[in-house]
């Protein structure tokens, strides 16, 4: 029995948080994945984006201690290699988590947004960065710029291009094509009825989609915390 044991006893589960932290990992080598217990049987996987923007996948399982982290890469790499059983995420990585979480409850609902639009804004901001980025990726200007509002509830909330490619790069939009940070998205694959919900505090933005979240602090930066 490993000291940090992680228990996915169901295959697909397991194979949905792979291809979750293996686009994390896609997104930056050397990200930390942040396992947290929620109720009895179900678990939450936080992970950076490189976008300043949090992304959280749920998935039914268990991990003990029950607020954990660990490498992105060996978490990965455990995923892969094993059939049944518990699972060792890798060293214990919880000194390297800086960030604050975003609170469990609170957010209003502001409205929903069709996937398509999201997916569109994504696809413009992607021919931009091909344009005017670098190596070191999309210029800031670009991931600051706010493509959205939505109203709703009393208020209106902005949505920065660093939350849509975020949410886009890891795949959690049905069907967003093979390659999410490109120019050739083909928006004909993903439903017409198919919605992104948007809700925020006042200090969190949060936008839902079908297989997962992404998370961004309003101030602009995630928020530093020694609170675990």
């Amino acid at each position: 029995m490993h000291e940090r044991t992680l228990s996915i006893p169901d295959s697909t589960e397991r194979g949905d948080l792979a291809t979750f932290v293996a686009r994390v990992v896609r997104l930056d080598e050397s990200a930390v994945v942040r396992l947290r217990q929620r109720g009895a049987n179900r678990l939450t996987v936080w992970a950076a984006t490189g976008f300043d923007v949090l992304a959280v996948r749920t998935v039914d399982g268990s991990v003990s201690p029950d607020d954990t982290s660990a490498a992105g890469d060996q978490l990965l790499t455990a995923l892969r290699s094993v059939n049944a059983g518990d699972i060792d995420p890798g060293y214990s990585m919880d000194s390297a988590w800086r960030g604050a979480l975003p609170p469990a409850e609170g957010f209003v609902h502001i409205d929903d947004v069709p996937a398509r639009v999201l997916v569109d804004l994504a696809q413009r901001g992607a021919a931009l960065a091909q344009e005017h980025g670098s190596s070191q990726g999309p210029p800031a200007s670009l991931l600051d710029q706010e493509v959205l509002q939505v109203h709703g509830a009393g208020q209106t909330v902005g949505v920065a291009m660093r939350v849509v490619f975020a949410l886009t790069a890891l795949g959690f939009i049905p069907h967003a094509g093979s390659d999410r940070l490109t120019a050739d998205i083909d928006l004909a694959r993903i439903d017409a009825s198919e919605l992104v919900r948007v809700r925020a505090t006042a200090s969190w933005l949060r936008v839902d989609a079908r297989f997962g979240s992404v998370y961004r602090h309003r101030g602009g930066t995630i928020p530093l915390s020694v609170i675990r």
